[in-house]
């Protein structure tokens, strides 16, 4: 029901954009969030979008990382500029009819997509 896309290797400095596309039919009354697990460490939401469009962010990657929604569309976006070789991590979408945190996230899971960023 969730499908996530646009991962792929880039070097430090560079951007990405990853879509997740939802094929539930009330996506525009969902909360959405994008979440990401690197390797040995514990899963993390990366930034969060509320259905009236208010958004938060992880504090390392504010500034640099952008998510948005196209309601019309379904999907969820993150853009992701000067990434970081932190930021090397398998991204997971996620979404949900409470906002999505931390310690909440959605019952809703797209399939990861791999995020590799070379120094």
């Amino acid at each position: 029901q969730l499908q996530a896309s646009g991962g792929g290797s880039v070097q430090a400095g560079g951007s990405l954009r990853l879509s997740c596309k939802s094929s539930i039919t009330i996506f525009r009354i969902m909360n959405m969030g994008w979440f990401r697990q690197a390797p040995g460490k514990e899963r993390e939401l990366v930034a969060a979008i509320t259905v009236g469009g208010n958004t938060n962010y992880l504090d390392s990657v504010k500034g640099r990382f952008t998510i948005s929604r196209d309601n019309g569309n379904k999907t969820v976006y993150l853009q992701m500029n000067n990434l970081k070789p932190e930021d090397t991590a398998v991204y997971y979408c996620n979404l949900g009819a409470m906002q999505v945190t931390m310690n909440q996230p959605g019952v809703y899971w797209g399939r990861g997509t791999l995020v590799t960023v070379s120094s």
